[in-house]
């Protein structure tokens, strides 16, 4: 079992940064990947970032790539994404996952954060 907890979400303006946290239990902590997803209202869940087992390799769709960075820290046992450069359509509740996979899709997802609202306003 893997307990997620995201924070840092909030409102922001076009053009701000923001820093999403993600803290997870357990003591297999470099055992799974991690990785980042958001939803809109009436969208479904879409992949942003991912991080693998050893954080060696990062992965980011094609429209957050050059403004999100996902990181790892398995001291604090956290995974965060710093998000520059926000846009208007970046709005969305993001969503911390994990996986023992090496697939970057929602239904490839083991466990899921409750989730933190990010508004960006024009």
């Amino acid at each position: 079992q893997v307990h997620l907890a995201e924070s840092g979400g909030g409102l922001v303006q076009a053009g701000d940064s923001l820093r999403l946290s993600c803290v997870a239990s357990g003591r297999t902590f470099n055992k799974y990947g991690l990785g980042w997803f958001r939803q809109s209202p009436g969208k479904e869940r879409e992949f942003v970032a991912g991080i693998s087992r050893t954080g060696s390799r990062t992965f980011y769709s094609d429209s957050v790539k050059g403004r999100f960075t996902v990181s790892r820290d398995d001291g604090e046992t956290a995974t965060f994404l710093q998000m520059n450069s926000l846009k208007p359509e970046d709005t969305a509740v993001y969503y911390c996952a994990s996986t023992y996979g090496s697939k970057w899709t929602a239904s490839d997802m083991d466990y899921w954060g409750e989730g933190t609202l990010v508004t960006v306003s024009t």
